[in-house]
This record gives C-alpha cells, structure tokens and sequence, in this order.
C-alpha cells in the first residue's frame, strides 16, 4: 500500500502562487506515472497535470487546457512523488487538489490511478 500526502494549499489572490507537495511512505515505489487532480465545490474532478517517466529516464508531461502555461508539474527530490507549480492562479483553480502515482495506465481519469492522496484545499479569491 502506498499512502500519499499532500500538502501546500491554502488561501490566495488572484495572481498569485502556490506550490503544492506529494510525500509518500514507500520510498521504492517506483511509478510510470505520477500526477495532479482536482476537485472543485461543485464536484467536478478534472487532471491538471501528468508526468510520464520514459524508458530513456527522461520525463514527459502534459497538462489541463485550463491550466497551460500557468502551472508546472516536476518530480520532487526523491524522484517518487510530484510537486505542483502552481502560477497566476485564478479564482477558477479553487478546489481539492489530489496527487496520484500508477505503474498502469497514464490517463487523465483519476479511477484509473493506483494511488491518490486525501488531497489538500487551494482557495482563490478574486
């Protein structure tokens, strides 16, 4: 079982920053993919972003139409877990932010995903 926690949300205006952190108990897991969902009032839940480790070593990452050239998705330090950039935020990006990791499929429906966080909350006020 991998057990993975977020953090980082809060409250802000917008245009500003936030940058949100995935830690995780199981240091050797190694997943092909690991991402960001997001959840908002409303229950909508859509991907912000994927990060597709390659065979290479390399990474490829792909991200929310609503969120392109606004947020960035890397790998932290560990190389196990993803943080979230999260730039000019919008009142929009108000939601549960959740972090996954899977070794299956990449895809951008977060019931695919072998592992998800409880999420942390992003405010943005206008």
């Amino acid at each position: 079982q991998v057990r993975l926690v977020e953090s980082g949300g809060g409250s802000v205006q917008a245009g500003e920053s936030l940058r949100l952190s995935c830690t995780t108990s199981a240091r050797t897991y190694e997943s092909k993919c690991m991402g960001w969902f997001r959840q908002t009032p409303g229950e909508k839940r859509e991907g912000v972003a994927i990060l597709r480790i390659l065979r290479t070593g390399g990474v490829d990452t792909n991200y929310g139409d609503s969120v392109k050239g606004r947020f960035s998705v890397a790998q932290d330090n560990g190389g196990n877990t993803p943080y979230l950039q999260m730039n000019s935020l919008k009142p929009e990006d108000t939601a549960m932010y959740f972090c996954a990791v899977t070794r299956g499929q990449c895809t951008w429906r977060l019931s695919d995903w072998d592992y998800r966080g409880q999420g942390t909350l992003v405010t943005v006020s206008s």
